[in-house]
Order: structure tokens, then C-alpha cells, then sequence
């Protein structure tokens, strides 16, 4: 999956938090988070917060999405509030996919 078209799915799957994302998927979409928060950042403070809150669900879940599929819950992103203890989930981010089906659905097709 590239860049355009994991950004397009994360926002059109939004507040879809069930099925899975792929490693490039998640990655691509936090690539973007990253580059449009810089540049918020570098505008003014309000335009900020917009872009954090306008992506706040669908990190959330592109998050759980990609914990599905390496088998674990997307409960686990609770992780992330705790200090030291929320580099387990960046491990499990990076995880390769799982090329069976598992409880959360079919492998998605981008592998990578």
C-alpha cells in the first residue's frame, strides 16, 4: 500500500475499529500524523488542535485495526498512557502481519 491510498483508507475507515491494517497501511497513516502535525505546528497552535483532533479517531483506529492483525486486541493501545511501558506497543506495531486468517478477519491484501 503507498502513501495516498493508506491515507485514504484510515480516514474513509475512521471509526472503523474491527478487520485489519496492514504494517504499511499503519505506518503510512502515522507518516502522515506526523508530517501535517509539523506543519500545524508551524502555523499557529489552533490549527494544531484541529489536525490532532481531526485525527484522533482514525489513528485510534488504524491502531486497533493493525493490532488485529498480529492477533492481539485492540484494547492493548491502552498501553500507550502508560510511560516506558507504551514502547511493548511500538514492538507490537512493527510486528509482521499474520498470513493466516485470524479471529479479526482475512490477512489484508497489502502484506508489507
Amino acid at each position: 500500500m503507498n502513501f495516498q491510498e493508506a491515507v485514504k483508507t484510515c480516514f474513509s475507515k475512521y471509526v472503523d475499529f474491527s478487520g485489519r491494517a496492514s504494517r504499511s497501511e499503519y505506518w503510512w497513516f502515522v507518516l502522515a500524523y506526523v508530517i501535517t502535525a509539523i506543519v500545524a505546528g508551524f502555523i499557529h497552535q489552533v490549527v494544531y488542535g484541529l489536525v490532532v483532533l481531526a485525527f484522533l479517531l482514525p489513528l485510534l483506529a488504524a491502531g486497533a485495526r493493525r493490532l488485529h492483525d498480529i492477533g492481539k486486541s485492540g484494547w492493548w493501545l491502552l498501553l500507550g498512557l502508560i510511560p516506558l511501558v507504551n514502547l511493548v506497543l511500538l514492538y507490537f506495531t512493527v510486528q509482521p502481519s499474520q498470513t493466516d486468517s485470524n479471529e479479526y478477519g482475512a490477512p489484508p491484501l497489502a502484506t508489507a
